[in-house]
């Protein structure tokens, strides 16, 4: 498979994942067990932003290519675009996968 169809993929994905319903990050409280996440609500912020960031970027890149097609953009500008959109799904991906990797450590903790 080739990196323009993984970006394209992910992108995809990306994209489904902030339009769905299912998307809505929220802090967890519960304080009658002692619990209370406030400093995820910074970390789930930031994924969102990411995620937000990632999305704007595929967008622009399709924008731009729109644009080229219709003769109202220069090539240099959409390459630079998709560059940027790549780079911005790679740190998605980079991001997964600390959070499956922390997640794996996590749950092999002894009890």
């Amino acid at each position: 498979m080739s990196t323009a169809s993984l970006v394209a993929n992910a992108y995809a994905a990306a994209a489904r994942a902030a339009n769905s319903g299912d998307y809505t990050p929220a802090p967890l409280r519960d304080t009658k067990a002692g619990f209370d996440d406030s400093s995820s609500a910074g970390f789930s912020a930031m994924l969102e932003n990411t995620l937000a960031n990632t999305i704007a970027a595929g967008r622009a890149s399709d924008h731009k290519a729109q644009a080229l097609i219709a003769g109202k953009a220069d090539i240099v500008d959409v390459v630079t675009a998709v560059a940027e959109t790549e780079v911005a799904i790679e740190s998605m991906v980079s991001i997964r996968d600390k959070v499956i990797q922390a997640y794996q450590e996590i749950m092999q903790m002894p009890i």
